[in-house]
């Protein structure tokens, strides 16, 4: 009887709460009052000019204007000029075991680059990407890497390496014969990015195996390019998708749907996914159902943009077809009331460079200041972080970033990263270079 409870509690993931592993964090006595130029809480549209933030320990104890903060005997005042100070970023949709496309292919990297190579570069892409000022993500697959982000984030939080506060989704999960690398012999057997399975009984079983092995979340490709003619269809059904979301709400976790199709993602959101990544193919009527749900949008403009220039287009040049259907489908998104995930997709482009997809959605008719709080407190929302993470609000986690210049004003200012702070501990601290 011990042996069936001890392995229910793990395969239903009781083992293991949402963010059970933390990165590493300031002392407890630890003061330090931080003097910036602003201060953007992340709740608002504009910053407030001559705020200061005191942090005790891992946490935000004070916010308001500099002469109505007392800081206790002991504090330590670091003065940020020319900054503005804001919550730490939350990148919505990465893959830290990928690379650029232009510098290796999909393929190769699933099947010619060793799991140990695959891993090094990882940790490289953990440190560029919390240097660039977002102190959490959402890694949505290891894309063939199997279970090897669960270390990586093990690693981080016990201070070995540093990098972002992670929420892992491991191997996802996609229809049989659906996904890739694909243009083999059907005699071979090759290794595939995303775990299969199929109907109830075998859906079941993977999400739980892949809880057991520690996912944060469950991320399923609802649809995928497996038409007749390599158009994207969908690969499940609702009842399929439906009891992924019911199997990682029973364990507190929320599934993620990849879905580019209407029906994919009509299906996805019927079943209660948390949200949509991609979207290109959304409609009013999808949208207007995602936002009576509650489902995100992460619309990933970045790697499509970044796709295209891989395959020959500059700007000053026409816009491909594709890079317009991104625009118009997050304008009907934002129309419709979705709520808006931040996150590029980063590993098809640069890590490190995240902040690009935060410029490109002001570049598609988003404001700064809105871009800003999908990136701080919406993401918190989305991915179920709000009560730690996405403000600068007594009581949370002082994950912090100061950049030079106001992003309120000019979005790429978050380029310009100053110092960043990680559960109270100044993780990188020296001048920012746009």
């Amino acid at each position: 009887m011990r042996a069936v409870w001890l392995a229910l509690w793990v395969t239903t993931g009781l083992a293991r709460p949402l963010l059970a592993q933390d990165v590493p964090a300031a002392p407890a006595a630890s003061v330090l009052l931080l003097v910036p130029d602003r201060v953007f809480v992340g709740t608002e549209d504009s910053a407030r000019t001559g705020w200061a933030v005191l942090v005790t320990g891992d946490r935000i104890t004070a916010v308001g204007p500099r002469a109505s903060l007392r800081p206790p005997a002991g504090a330590r005042t670091l003065a940020l000029p020319g900054t503005t100070l804001l919550p730490g970023l939350i990148e919505g949709h990465t893959h830290l075991f990928l690379h650029p496309y232009d510098e290796t292919s999909w393929n190769d990297q699933v099947l010619k680059e060793p799991l140990s190579l695959r891993t090094a570069r990882a940790v490289n892409h953990a440190r560029a990407t919390l240097e660039a000022g977002f102190t959490t993500a959402r890694d949505l697959g290891t894309e063939g890497a199997g279970y090897a982000d669960a270390g990586l984030k093990q690693a981080i939080a016990q201070g070995i390496i540093p990098g972002p506060r992670l929420l892992i989704a491991s191997k996802a999960i996609v229809a049989t014969g659906s996904y890739g690398p694909k243009g083999f012999a059907d005699e071979w057997t090759v290794p595939q990015g995303a775990e299969e399975a199929d109907g109830v009984e075998g859906l079941t079983r993977v999400a739980r195996s892949q809880i057991g092995h520690g996912a944060d979340l469950i991320k399923v490709y609802a649809d995928y390019r497996w038409g007749p003619n390599g158009e994207a269809r969908p690969t499940f059904s609702e009842e399929e998708l439906r009891t992924l979301v019911e199997v990682a709400a029973s364990s507190g976790r929320r599934v993620v749907a990849h879905a580019a199709t209407a029906e994919g993602m009509r299906r996805a959101a019927l079943a209660g996914v948390a949200t949509i990544e991609h979207g290109d193919g959304g409609t009013p009527e999808v949208f207007r159902l995602m936002a009576e749900r509650g489902v995100g949008l992460c619309p990933t403009l970045a790697a499509v943009e970044a796709t295209a220039r891989y395959a020959g287009w500059r700007e000053g040049t026409p816009r491909p077809p594709r890079l317009e259907q991104k625009r118009a489908s997050l304008a009907a998104a934002r129309s419709a009331g979705v709520p808006i995930c931040v996150g590029g997709d980063a590993g098809v482009y640069a890590h490190g460079t995240n902040a690009w997809e935060m410029e490109l959605l002001v570049a598609s008719g988003m404001s700064a200041p809105s871009v800003l709080r999908a990136a701080t407190r919406g993401n918190a929302m989305l991915l179920g972080l709000s009560e730690r993470l996405g403000a600068i609000q007594p009581g949370l986690l002082a994950d912090l970033v100061a950049v030079i210049g106001d992003p309120t004003r000019e979005i790429q200012a978050v380029r310009a990263v100053r110092l960043v702070m990680q559960g109270g501990r100044v993780v990188r601290d020296g001048a920012g270079a746009p």
